[in-house]
């Protein structure tokens, strides 16, 4: 049985909502049929009171071993490195979050947030948030970069805006069951087997994209990357192969992928002008490209594109 201490700082608690929709495994198959133990959850947890923090001295302590410390939201430091802005059980989150992270077998941050700051984070981000391990792009965060849980791993970053539930429940079960050595961290420390694609795979508009056909909110038929802002080519994410409900994605219903999964997100720092709208040098050349593209060389692929089609379409054979 693997104890789990599920902690929020600044948080909306949507990645509490999107957990509770786990659907492989669901929150229920999770505790009945993988032996997770949820001490407490500021949502579901029957503590009160000094009962939480009872319960959080006896982690500390060792008297209740804790196997998993799962946190959402920003680490909030603020103001002036007190962390009083962000005060839990008569302390400020932050110091529960110092001690437990000492003792926990290993952490995990859940969403943007707890990941690397998200939206709170952005200029001038009066509260100080940032994320557990990251801040932004930069390795850090407020445990250092040189963490590692009791366990032998860094934090373990969920990230997402929110994260997709299964993606939670199954990683809480590889700790619970003792496969987690069998899980590989990126260099952003996200679990590769749900971040090493692209959104873009798997996507309805993919051959839209390929052939520069250009598209816009609710607009079948065409790619959202070239106009609104779309960055899927350009964020890592199962969101098209573990469809969300079972059903969908963003993009599979013409919205434009935020790239909620990246250390970047909110990009361009929410700069009036940036949201829903790709960024463009000299009013049609993209100022960011896929991955693994120079724009040098994504430019001339567009262009082509744009003027045959893609190779599936100029190459189609005749029967």
């Amino acid at each position: 049985m693997a104890n789990v201490l599920w902690l929020q700082g600044g948080a909306c608690s949507g990645n509490t909502m999107s957990f509770l929709n786990a659907q492989e495994p669901t929150v229920v198959e999770l505790v009945v049929d993988f032996g997770v133990n949820i001490l407490w959850h500021p949502s579901m947890g029957l503590q009160i009171g000094h009962q939480v923090a009872d319960l959080m001295n006896d982690c500390i302590s060792g008297k209740t071993k804790l196997d998993i410390l799962v946190f959402e939201g920003t680490l909030i430091e603020g103001p002036n490195g007190t962390g009083t802005m962000n005060n839990f059980c008569d302390r400020p989150m932050k110091d529960w979050v110092s001690e437990l992270s000492k003792v926990a077998g290993y952490v995990v941050a859940i969403g943007d947030c707890a990941s690397w700051g998200g939206i709170p984070a952005v200029p001038p981000n009066p509260t100080g948030s940032t994320g557990l391990q990251f801040h932004k792009k930069q390795k850090g965060g407020y445990l250092g970069a040189s963490y590692t849980s009791k366990g032998g791993l860094p934090v373990i970053s969920i990230p997402g805006c929110p994260a997709h539930p299964d993606w939670i429940t199954q990683i809480l079960v590889a700790i619970s069951t003792g496969r987690i050595g069998d899980v590989l961290l990126d260099g952003f420390n996200r679990p590769t087997t749900f971040f090493s694609e692209f959104v873009q795979t798997g996507c309805t508009n993919a051959r839209a994209f390929s052939e520069k056909v250009d598209g816009n909110f609710g607009v079948r038929g065409g790619c959202l990357f070239h106009e609104v802002g779309c960055r899927g080519p350009l964020t890592h994410a199962s969101c098209n192969r573990i469809l969300w409900n079972r059903q969908a994605s963003k993009t599979r219903t013409n919205h434009p992928c935020l790239g909620c999964t990246e250390p970047g997100f909110p990009h361009h720092d929410l700069v009036k002008g940036s949201i829903f709208k790709s960024m463009k040098y000299l009013g049609f050349l993209p100022k960011e490209v896929p991955v693994g593209d120079s724009k040098l060389s994504y430019y001339f692929k567009a262009g082509v594109g744009k003027v045959f089609g893609s190779p599936a379409k100029t190459f189609r054979p005749t029967k």
